[in-house]
């Protein structure tokens, strides 16, 4: 007759555990790297949320300006895709030879925002700038990134760089730029209209840019990346009609 201990159903307990948990175990040590678009984190964060939750995949976010993340892909910078806030970049990759193709995953647009209610009173973001008492403005870094490239381009249509140009506080990136106006460190930045879904955006009042171009952001999928399957699941879901609805919830189309 065969004595079962509690040490003995402990450890039956046990395996049938590890054995109906593993797939699941499995699964969740599978992960995504994604090299993000600083003015695509919010939407970003809710859809690769979504995901994870459907799919029980790892999707890990680096963001930074396209221009930083673009030079870290060429040096050899272990993302799986590339989430661009331009067109530019990832066309470059797929010319050397790092990816394969890319695709457009979504349209933002450039803003005016300030902290200062009082700053939208003007008739124009123009003529809210030319105010004496505005003293600092940010704006993304145009050599990296897209939207400060575009808010140039505002400027110059509108016949006000060279008069601002001392005024212009130089951010990393347009999340950085937000940051600099949302502490009021500078009376107004250029920022991504995806701010404004945020309850620190809607604080504040903010200005469309008609003069700046709609912002076409593309991505690719790397070539290096192990992981291709995944990765091209995650490219297809971020042009699906759920993602959809998060990236009009954030301003982009």
């Amino acid at each position: 007759m065969k004595v079962v201990t509690m040490n003995n159903c402990r450890i039956v307990i046990a395996l049938i555990l590890i054995t109906l948990l593993s797939p699941f175990s499995a699964l969740a040590k599978e992960k995504i790297s994604v090299a993000v678009a600083a003015n695509f984190i919010s939407a970003f964060q809710e859809i690769a949320a979504d995901f994870e939750k459907k799919t029980g995949v790892k999707i890990e976010g680096t963001f930074s300006s396209a221009g930083n993340l673009y030079s870290q892909i060429k040096n050899g910078a272990p993302y799986d895709l590339f989430l661009s806030a331009d067109e530019q970049r990832p066309a470059l990759l797929q010319k050397e030879g790092l990816t394969e193709g890319t695709f457009i995953y979504a349209r933002g647009k450039v803003i005016l925002w300030s902290a200062n209610k009082d700053f939208c009173k003007a008739a124009t973001w123009q003529d809210a700038l030319k105010n004496n008492r505005i003293k600092k403005i940010a704006i993304a870094n145009p050599l990296t990134a897209p939207y400060g490239t575009a808010a140039k381009e505002a400027l110059q249509k509108s016949g006000l760089a060279d008069a601002l140009q001392s005024k212009l506080v130089n951010a990393q990136d347009i999340a950085q730029s937000f940051q600099y106006a949302s502490t009021s460190a500078v009376d107004a930045g250029f920022c991504s209209l995806s701010v404004t879904a945020s309850s620190e955006g809607k604080s504040g009042c903010f200005y469309l840019l008609a003069q700046a171009p709609d912002i076409v952001q593309a991505a690719c999928i790397l070539k290096r990346t192990k992981n291709r399957t995944l990765v091209e699941q995650f490219a297809a879901f971020l042009s699906s009609p759920e993602t959809q609805k998060i990236k009009t919830k954030f301003g982009y189309r």
